[in-house]
This record gives C-alpha cells, sequence and structure tokens, in this order.
C-alpha cells in the first residue's frame, strides 16, 4: 500500500474517532464537525508523523523521476541524446 494512501486513511480514521467522541456531547452538529476536524488535524500532526515523512519522500522520489524524464525528452526533442547500442545516428 503506497504511504499516501496509508496517511489518507489515518487521516480520515482519527477524523471518525474524534467525532464519534465528540457526537455523545449535546452541541450544535456543525460546532461537533469543526472541533473534529480541528483536533483531528492537530492528533495527526503528532501521532502520523511516520507516515507523513514516508509519503513526503515517496512524492520527492516521484518528482525526481518525472524531473529526469522531462530533462530526458527535452534533450531528446533537441537532438542531443545519445544513440543506444545498436542505433546508428545518421549526419
Amino acid at each position: 500500500m503506497s504511504a499516501a494512501v496509508k496517511y489518507t486513511l489515518g487521516r480520515i480514521g482519527l477524523f471518525v474517532a474524534v467525532l464519534a467522541a465528540l457526537w455523545l456531547i449535546d452541541m450544535n452538529p456543525f460546532l461537533k464537525l469543526m472541533l473534529a476536524l480541528v483536533f483531528s488535524a492537530a492528533l495527526s500532526f503528532f501521532l502520523l508523523k511516520g507516515w507523513r515523512d514516508e509519503m513526503a519522500e515517496e512524492m520527492a522520489g516521484a518528482a525526481e523521476r518525472r524531473r529526469a524524464e522531462k530533462e530526458r525528452l527535452r534533450s531528446a526533442l533537441a537532438g542531443e541524446d545519445q544513440p543506444g547500442e545498436g542505433e546508428r545516428r545518421e549526419p
């Protein structure tokens, strides 16, 4: 399972857990949702740090791969690419 999916499911799970705890308190349902959102965000900052770091590393790796592929394609379009084995470049 990808790190982004784990982190997203963790955030949703925390929100549902906090909302369930707040559901027992008698107050406006909109206020319950807002408090659950704020408290779950604060809790996720501390409880899901490992998953968040893992997701950030995964996203940075993907961005680096996209950047390298983009640079490779640009140089190929500019005619700066090197022919691979078995290929001949026409003069």
